[in-house]
């Protein structure tokens, strides 16, 4: 299984279904919300309307609720009567428990308290499991803080934490990682840092909350032209050397050629 749906991956409310194509068309892929976007007294309306849409499948991911609850065998057995098949698991914690998700159903782990995040390394192992994603807030309040930022909107070291042991989790068993969404919508300049932040460090998408945050997402994963020259000129150089060599008064092995391979990837060429 694989999961490769582009960087911008923008929720939606599952109660909110006039929303839905517009948020499809916006974003690479969405996230259709069954769980905090939507109040208990909907989640059974937003079932139905999810039953009722017409996505494309292989662009939509749906959230469920956490597999401890009620809710979540409720979301499940409403996705049967779907074709959406990607599923993201919010609060994931215990890996017994997703291991023993249907197996129709491709998981997107979210893990977003300290027992997930401490669970992150057995979860991304699980053979259903297709990505790995981290969330700040549900994290800090897990643990009794308040606040996943600084005044200055930087992450606490906390949340820095969590996102490198998701990141490493995901990489370590060949899956996906998801970057957080950033809940300040007018911060675009933050938002560009991070997303820029995310790609560089090998997270494969940001989730964003809002249309207009997609379009900074992209911009950030996509390689500048001269970064792709590069990328494209020292592979060219490439060509014919064995093991280690010098490419513009810089060394050059088989990391910085993974390296340009991923710029390029990145850049779609």
């Amino acid at each position: 299984m694989s999961f490769d749906l582009g960087p911008a991956l923008l929720f939606c409310p599952a109660d909110r279904p006039e929303r839905y194509a517009k948020a499809f068309d916006r974003a690479d892929a969405v996230i259709l919300d069954l769980e905090d976007a939507v109040a208990p007294a909907d989640k059974t309306a937003a079932r139905g309307h999810l039953i009722e849409s017409e996505l494309d499948p292989a662009r939509v991911i749906v959230r469920v609720n956490p597999p401890e609850s009620d809710a979540f065998v409720a979301d499940l057995a409403t996705l049967s009567q779907t074709d959406y098949r990607r599923i993201m698991v919010a609060k994931s914690e215990s890996p017994k428990r997703i291991g023993r998700i249907d197996a129709r159903f491709e998981v997107v782990a979210l893990c977003e308290t300290a027992k997930g995040v401490a669970q992150a390394d057995r979860i991304a192992a699980l053979e259903n499991v297709v990505a790995m994603m981290w969330g700040a807030e549900d994290l800090v309040a897990s643990i009794g803080g308040t606040s996943s930022r600084k005044p200055n909107g930087r992450y606490r070291d906390i949340a820095r934490y969590a996102r490198s042991r998701v990141l490493l989790a995901a990489g370590a068993r060949g899956k996906a990682a998801i970057d957080a969404v950033h809940l300040d919508i007018a911060d675009a300049k933050r938002l560009a840092i991070e997303a820029a932040d995310a790609a560089a460090s090998g997270f494969r998408a940001t989730a964003c909350i809002h249309p207009g945050q997609v379009a900074v997402i992209r911009a950030a994963y996509r390689p500048d032209e001269k970064t792709v020259t590069w990328a494209r000129a020292v592979l060219a150089a490439a060509d014919g050397e064995r093991g280690v060599f010098s490419y513009d008064g810089r060394m050059v092995d088989e990391p910085v050629l993974r390296h340009a391979r991923g710029v390029l990837a990145r850049a779609g060429a």
